[in-house]
């Protein structure tokens, strides 16, 4: 028996996401450093993709990944995003411990994470 796997392509960089990339960078990496500073998480790597299903995801080993388009949300919600991905680096799940600290942070995280949705 063999496995079916289905190949990938790389996807041609937008001109949009060209000219955004690495103004996207700039400005998760301020953030992440005051919120790092102030809480203390631990980061490793910061990647600023052009992803078609996410805002943004934590990896076990500690690299978070953000989409580039995280620069044209409001700034309530750009937070929102960054403290979710930081907090998996607490809790590598969605439990309750998990949003317990998400809302020590963002206490309105609900109405955050409803308005996200709608973007």
């Amino acid at each position: 028996m063999f496995k079916i796997t289905r190949r990938t392509r790389q996807k041609k960089p937008t001109k949009h996401y060209s000219k955004h990339k690495e103004v996207a960078r700039a400005f998760v990496h301020a953030h992440l450093a005051m919120y790092a500073d102030k809480y203390g998480f631990k980061y490793n790597r910061v990647a600023i993709r052009n992803s078609k299903r996410s805002w943004g995801s934590c990896s076990e080993h500690g690299n978070l990944n953000f989409h580039y388009k995280i620069i044209f949300l409001p700034q309530e919600l750009a937070s929102y995003l960054m403290v979710h991905e930081l907090c998996h680096l607490k809790e590598f799940n969605h439990s309750v411990q998990f949003w317990a600290h998400v809302e020590e942070i963002i206490p309105n995280y609900k109405e955050c994470r409803k308005r996200l949705k709608e973007h």
